[in-house]
């Protein structure tokens, strides 16, 4: 009876998940349909802070993700337990847990995916600048080590603040000469996910239906999302707009003010790194039109870093797509997020080359 109805519910969520911004192959549950364990290619996962709020609830979207063949769950504490735990699910991967900076070389060695999670969470009345003290240390270190154990791997950064930790961790493999534009990603796909929302809410549309690109950054203003551009066409007002970009800009305040202290947006950004990385996977595995957005090194504007659709391919970072025609209000606001943006990946180089 429970199996039964578990399948069940398996089948509703299949159908019932939103693709990502551009493209209807993204969905982690249409990787099922499109390869067959036997026909697609081994890859190896490796998530860093696997222990963490965002960390478990990852892994185990991860484990059922059938592209994956062998997943590498590594902390400073506590992924034994979390690794015995998700093994014991029925799907294609081999889990092993890896414990302390002994142990770093084994979890990243042969990765295809880096998925990166690890650090503290956002707290009521926590500033940017006191994730970026704590945060920024982690992420260099365990650049360091992407860049000695596997060069190679696409790496999937969520750690905040991701305007910052993505310049640092590309300055990171600047210096250990591994560097590759096409490899590194910032997470921004809760943006993108928390803009179809609450599109489809005000808009009453399908959310399955509905591609809402962000472009920008990863951090209150620097996030603009693009509802001109928004499908399925709805004639929201100028007031509408301006409120559902407010809301997607501060949606993760919103979660953290509503767990009062009790945690962060672990639960829908575990589901939206899990999207992104299923994304990265369905490139590398030849899967054409795959697009998403991401935070990338990018020539779409002045700024060296930008969030925008990129197209995904077998070597990462197929290409990076333009804006397209933008609104007169998100003309406004893609000149108000650069100042802020333009400092914070500043913040990051100059973090990164301290010593």
């Amino acid at each position: 009876m429970r199996t039964a109805m578990l399948r069940s519910v398996l089948k509703r969520s299949s159908s019932a998940l939103a693709s990502c911004p551009t493209t209807s192959t993204s969905s982690l549950y249409v990787a099922r349909r499109g390869f067959s364990s036997e026909s697609a290619p081994e890859r190896k996962v490796a998530i860093l802070g696997a222990a963490g709020g965002i960390g478990q609830p990852l892994a185990l979207l991860m484990k059922l993700n059938p592209l994956v063949t062998k997943l590498a769950l590594y902390d400073i504490a506590g992924t034994p337990g979390v690794a015995a735990d998700v093994s014991h699910i029925n799907t294609r991967s081999e889990v092993a847990g890896f414990v302390g900076e002994d142990q770093l070389g084994e979890a990243l060695k042969d990765s295809d995916v880096v998925i990166i999670p690890a650090g503290v969470p956002r707290k009521p009345g926590m500033t940017r600048d006191d994730l970026f003290n704590i945060n920024a240390g982690i992420v260099k270190s365990l650049s360091t080590a992407i860049s000695k154990y596997c060069p190679h791997a696409l790496v999937n950064m969520i750690s905040n603040p991701v305007n910052s930790t993505v310049p640092i961790a590309s300055e990171v493999f600047k210096k250990a000469g591994t560097f590759d534009e096409k490899k590194l990603f910032g997470v921004t796909t809760l943006d993108v996910v928390r803009a179809k929302t609450f599109y489809a809410g005000k808009a009453k549309v399908n959310v399955a239906d509905v591609n809402v690109p962000v472009v920008g950054g990863h951090a209150g203003i620097t996030i603009l999302p693009l509802f001109s551009q928004a499908t399925p066409k709805a004639n929201l007002s100028h007031e509408d707009i301006k409120a559902l970009t407010k809301r997607t800009q501060d949606g993760g305040t919103e979660v953290v003010e509503a767990k009062a202290g009790k945690g962060s947006a672990t639960l829908s950004m575990a589901y939206a790194g899990a999207i992104f990385a299923d994304a990265c996977l369905k490139g590398l595995n030849g899967v054409p039109d795959v697009v998403e957005c991401s935070f990338v090194q990018s020539c779409v504007t002045e700024l060296p870093f930008f969030a925008s659709k990129v197209r995904l391919g077998t070597n990462g970072v197929e290409e990076v797509l333009g804006l397209g025609p933008l609104s007169e209000y998100e003309k406004e606001g893609l000149e108000a997020l650069k100042p802020e943006l333009k400092s914070s990946i500043e913040k990051g180089i100059k973090f990164a080359n301290q010593s």
